[in-house]
């Protein structure tokens, strides 16, 4: 699998493990007739959730169609902030433990991979010079 299928594929396991985690967890809250304790107020609040959770749906596409340099780059300050983001606004509920896990291992191979990535295409180019 070439490196831009991976990374996309990986922010696929991610995006999907987010929205999981969130609905496991409203379905729970609606089980349990409780309200969402929501940090803040509520539309400010749901604006900056969508805005940091479209880091990884953005992803799926840049990682297919960006040129190497800021592929590799914003791979690894995407999944930087999306761990963060995963780990700060998280729960200590069994599913969202796994979901959570789940996502930030992929996370770090995303980041794994961006700094193990080489430009073929650079030494191609080389090589063709020598």
């Amino acid at each position: 699998m070439d490196t831009r299928t991976k990374l996309s594929t990986l922010w696929i396991v991610v995006i999907l493990n987010i929205i999981f985690a969130d609905i496991l967890s409203i379905i729970i809250e609606l089980v349990n007739r409780n309200t969402l304790n929501i940090f803040g107020e509520i539309i400010t609040t749901m604006a900056i959730a969508a805005g940091i959770t479209n880091i990884p749906i953005l992803m799926i596409y840049f990682s297919k169609s960006l040129s190497f340099r800021i592929n590799r780059i914003l791979n690894i300050v995407a999944s930087v902030l999306t761990i963060i983001y995963v780990i700060g606004g998280g729960s200590l509920m069994p599913h969202y433990i796994i979901c959570a896990s789940i996502e930030v291992i992929a996370l770090l191979i995303i980041i794994i991979t961006a700094l193990k990535w080489v430009d073929t295409k650079k030494i191609l180019i080389e090589n063709e010079k020598a």
